[in-house]
């Protein structure tokens, strides 16, 4: 029996990304397209690294939640709510600090210091509690309920989705056409937008965590379920369940999946160090991990995007 999306399931086009772009373009950078070359990461094709760590907040997520705001018409006087592990709440709480609005984060336990002291830097109510996302996106969920505060969720709505689409189509401006574009998967969101944007041409891989395999298992069994969470990138790239939206784009235009283990994730992650003097979290590094630990490899002069997605981390433990 094929899978069966969500009654209404709203998939964003590429006139819905072209609309977020226009929205948001005063409020998120244009962040680099570094060309790495051939041969980088070891790999005998033409590596394109866009650097959306050096995004505000340190990660894609403002394109989606910029979006997510500046689409409303009215927006309630409690503000906006969201879980996340760390780098989704800095930025709801970086667009809230910049649209002068309230903004309440939920975080599991396992979110990273870097990213629990980002937070509080920006002025959000912060509230710690729970094993993984999951956990934190329940209570938080609980707290929209008394509170009327707009939720921003992380990954699976349709307005988030296509603002981090919006990358997509930022790098097919700096690099032109892309045989083949990796990036990480946690929930789905960035996947998502990026596979509603190349939905002809570009070649999309989703790599994820031998042990954060949220769409790979969903994949596999031909619907979304839940996934055991851990390893090293687990406070960004650890969803249970791939997003709906995510896994209908991704079913029907057949992303390819991959996963890497924490091993390749690391390595990823100090290459970017020693070969750009670029810091990454270990998330961040988890598309290029496919190519340092071999899970994708491109052939001779492939044309090879590969998103560098999230910086929030110490850089002391990077080197």
């Amino acid at each position: 029996m094929s899978y069966e999306p969500p009654a209404l399931l709203a998939l964003p086009t590429r006139a819905d990304i072209d609309a977020a772009a226009a929205r948001i373009r005063d409020h998120v950078r244009v962040t680099p397209a570094l060309r790495g070359g051939t041969g980088f990461a070891g790999v005998d094709a033409d590596i394109t690294l866009k650097l959306e760590c050096l995004q505000h907040s340190g990660s894609f997520k403002p394109r989606g939640a910029f979006n997510r705001v500046l689409s409303q018409v009215e927006l309630p006087d409690s503000g906006l709510i969201a879980a996340s592990g760390g780098n989704h709440g800095a930025a709801v709480a970086y667009v809230a600090r910049k649209l002068g609005l309230r903004a309440e984060i939920f975080v599991p336990e396992i979110a990273a210091p870097a990213k629990i002291a980002r937070l509080r830097d920006y002025g959000a109510t912060l509230r710690v509690g729970g094993r993984d996302y999951a956990e934190a996106l329940a209570a938080s969920r609980e707290r929209q309920r008394a509170t009327g505060a707009l939720e921003i969720h992380a990954y699976d709505a349709f307005e988030v989705v296509a603002g981090q689409g919006t990358l997509a189509r930022e790098l097919e401006r700096q690099a032109g056409p892309l045989d083949t574009l990796l990036v990480a998967v946690g929930g789905g969101g960035l996947v998502g937008g990026i596979t509603a944007w190349h939905a002809q041409g570009t070649r999309i891989v989703a790599v994820e965590p031998e042990r954060s395999r949220a769409l790979n298992a969903a994949l596999e069994r031909g619907e979304p379920c839940d996934v055991d969470v851990g390893g090293v990138a687990a406070d960004s790239l650890g969803a249970r369940r791939i997003g709906a939206i995510a896994f209908a784009l991704a079913q029907s235009r057949s992303v390819a999946s991959v996963l890497v283990d924490d091993d390749a994730i690391l390595r990823a992650q100090r290459l970017l160090w020693s070969e750009l003097r670029i810091v990454a979290e270990p998330g961040g590094a988890t598309a290029l991990a496919a190519l340092v630990g071999g899970a994708y490899r491109p052939h001779a002069g492939e044309r090879v995007g590969v998103v560098v997605c999230g910086a929030n981390t110490d850089p002391g433990l990077v080197s």
